[in-house]
């Protein structure tokens, strides 16, 4: 697709971590790429963040580290790159580059439109006078989902007009043409007739590991196996995962419980379980929840953050109370046994909702992005 050359999209990072704000950062401004548009990734030097990026042959730009708030000397800094390049438009995900961001915009010379694409819940009222104002240099805020765009109407002074929602968007075809299960399960080193729950995630009190773990004990089938695949939080230790492997030899489980590591190609993973469990005490948007659904898999998940409005409240998944290991044992038995099912055709159709293709046209009629 011909774009306008004039227009630049800079994607901002300042993290040095590699989780899904970062990754969706990234991949969306690969699809804009894949689009035509022009795109810059602007991040620290060394960063996961431009690492991937350069790895998907993008334009990158590397910055110093910026503090949270009122870094006035690197948002003068990130004001002359912006400048340098001539970028029309600044996109970020993360909160702690919204002080940077907006002060930039404000030090530059021409027009800049600034987004941010929230993928977190607030956690408090931000109606001050320091929020509300550095809010009022925010071009578009999206939210991924309708519970979220509530939560800043009523938690911000954000003007109303320029709130939206933009769905995190997936690439279904990755899901369309999943690998054989029996070949999967071979990846996985994983037993092939046994039933399998399985749950996505790093290795996090809030991801919910030991919660299924406590689940898995108390099925009536001792047949039902457990895929962990994950691993820690970059640099904030291992103690969590010691914890799983605690309650595993506690419980007696080191025979139903297997722990597999973070691997790229995902859809070996949901081809080869029979459910997946979203545990979280909140996930705010639940990307995993969309993947598998395109995968045809059925969910469990907890009701609470965005999971409930991906699953259109029970319609495609079933919803259990937070921190309940009985409740959810009861519904992994129900969907097991069949006492619950769900057609498979139907969790890919709702998936579809959440289409990358679909994401990225919403994207660019918001932006103004116009073509040649």
């Amino acid at each position: 697709m011909p774009v306008n050359n004039s227009q630049l999209l800079a994607y901002l990072s300042g993290s040095m971590s590699w989780g899904g704000l970062e990754m969706n950062q990234v991949k969306n401004a690969y699809w804009m790429h894949q689009r035509g548009h022009e795109v810059v990734l602007i991040g620290l030097k060394d960063s996961p963040f431009l690492k991937a990026a350069m790895a998907y042959g993008l334009t990158v730009v590397s910055l110093e580290r910026h503090r949270k708030y009122y870094d006035f000397r690197k948002a003068y800094q990130l004001a002359k790159i912006l400048a340098s390049i001539e970028v029309t438009h600044l996109i970020l995900r993360d909160n702690r580059d919204l002080s940077t961001a907006v002060m930039a915009k404000r030090f530059s010379k021409h027009k800049i439109h600034l987004s941010y694409f929230m993928e977190m819940q607030l956690g408090v009222k931000k109606k001050s006078l320091f929020h509300t104002l550095r809010y009022r240099n925010i071009d578009l805020w999206s939210c991924p989902l309708e519970w979220l765009k509530t939560q800043v109407l009523t938690m911000t002074n954000m003007p109303k007009d320029r709130i939206v929602v933009v769905h995190s968007g997936v690439e279904l075809s990755r899901f369309s043409h999943l690998p054989d299960k029996s070949k999967a399960r071979q990846l996985l080193d994983l037993p092939s007739e046994l039933p399998i729950v399985g749950l996505i995630g790093r290795f996090d009190p809030h991801k919910g590991q030991l919660l299924l773990i406590e689940a898995l004990k108390l099925l009536q089938s001792t047949s039902v196996q457990l895929c962990l695949l994950g691993e820690p939080t970059r640099e904030e230790g291992n103690d969590y995962e010691i914890q799983m492997y605690d309650s595993i030899s506690r419980l007696g489980l080191a025979d139903r419980v297997h722990i597999r590591p973070f691997r790229e190609d995902i859809e070996t993973f949901y081809s080869a379980m029979d459910i997946i469990v979203m545990a979280t005490k909140a996930e705010t948007v639940g990307m995993v929840t969309i993947e598998a659904l395109a995968s045809g898999k059925p969910v469990i998940a907890t009701n609470t953050g965005g999971s409930p409005e991906i699953l259109k409240f029970g319609q495609f998944g079933r919803l259990v109370k937070p921190s309940d290991p009985e409740e959810l044992s009861l519904e992994i038995e129900a969907v097991m046994t069949g006492k619950c099912t769900f057609n498979s055709n139907d969790l890919v159709q709702r998936a579809a909702d959440f289409d990358h293709n679909s994401v990225c046209e919403r994207v660019e009629q918001l932006l103004k992005l116009t073509t040649a």
